[in-house]
């Protein structure tokens, strides 16, 4: 595997993405290749204050998903196409899914709006959009991922949502998925970590991006 390839991570807050996202960035170092380990919003000196902004203040549907895209767009001109054109691996934690599933489910803010924005904060030169080669979507109900968030950290103003929102959330999510199948891979994430991991190391094996 010489060229590079764009993995994302995705679920709602509580499915447990970021225990397994760092663990496969130790095995792919392990085994040779350069990994880009990033996250949205976020990634870039100038997309971290905004999700600083987005994650915390009061703000219209709208507001919130232009801020989410004026992040991805500096976190793919400054981190992510760099990384590929490299050859590296680039694991994220979030992308353009997680705005449909929050801001388009979550919110209910108009999808084809969010499609437009897409369509160009993503173009490639080449033709087409950025999206992950590899989508791993961690599956897991509402209230079980509300229990495991109760009391662990202070929350921002998503996690602190109604389990209602991360229904809509979760249904957003099953769309995305169900509109690009070849490119996600579901991973019930309602059993233990190790048998989750295994879901995991499976879904990179199957693309051939691990020995």
């Amino acid at each position: 595997m010489t060229t590079g390839v764009f993995i994302s991570f995705e679920g709602i807050d509580g499915a447990g993405k970021s225990t397994h996202i760092a663990a496969l960035a130790a095995v792919l170092r392990e085994q040779g290749r350069d990994v880009t380990l990033t996250r949205e919003p976020g990634g870039t000196p100038l997309a971290e204050k905004i999700r600083e902004l987005a994650l915390n203040e009061a703000m219209d549907p709208l507001a919130e998903a232009l801020l989410m895209f004026a992040a991805r767009r500096d976190h793919l001109q400054q981190v992510i196409e760099p990384a590929l054109a490299a050859g590296q691996v680039v694991l994220c934690d979030r992308f353009t899914d997680a705005t449909f599933a929050y801001q388009g489910e979550g919110r209910g803010f108009d999808k084809a709006v969010l499609g437009q924005l897409e369509q160009w904060v993503q173009a490639r030169p080449e033709g087409g959009i950025r999206q992950p080669d590899l989508t791993l979507l961690f599956d897991l109900a509402p209230e079980i991922a509300a229990g495991r968030l109760s009391g662990s950290r202070v929350p921002d103003k998503f996690e602190s949502q109604p389990v209602e929102f991360f229904r809509k959330v979760a249904a957003g999510y099953d769309l995305r998925a169900r509109q690009d199948p070849a490119r996600f891979a579901r991973i019930a994430a309602d059993r233990p970590k190790e048998a989750v991991w295994q879901d995991v190391l499976a879904a990179v094996r199957r693309k051939a991006w691990l020995a």
